[in-house]
């Protein structure tokens, strides 16, 4: 569904999205890499548990937020992918709570 234009990239890093170990060219943006793994749900609705995913992805909109690195709330479409970077949908709603408490 999604590709990208770039051609060779000059340096790439790996990152873990869901559990899947990803190599991605450096300064791409989180909701690229978990676009291009196919990988487009970044966080549950918060009353409905329903996927969501980036809407306007760049900035706006706050659809792709996920948890990087353990830190919720993250904006998907703005962050951009450093190695070793851990990147998880994210699945607060409305029955459970963010882990405040390891921060």
């Amino acid at each position: 569904m999604f590709m990208s234009l770039r051609r060779t990239p000059e340096n790439t890093v790996t990152v873990t999205v869901n559990g899947q170990q990803i190599t991605a060219p450096e300064g791409q943006t989180v909701w690229v890499t978990m676009a291009l793994a196919g990988q487009i749900t970044t966080r549950k609705s918060a009353l409905s548990a329903e996927d969501r995913s980036a809407y306007c992805a760049m900035g706006v909109c706050f659809e792709c937020l996920v948890q990087v690195d353990g830190l919720p709330n993250q904006q998907a479409c703005l962050r951009r992918i450093s190695d070793g970077m851990i990147i998880e949908t994210q699945q607060i709603t409305e029955t459970t709570e963010a882990p405040l408490d390891d921060f």
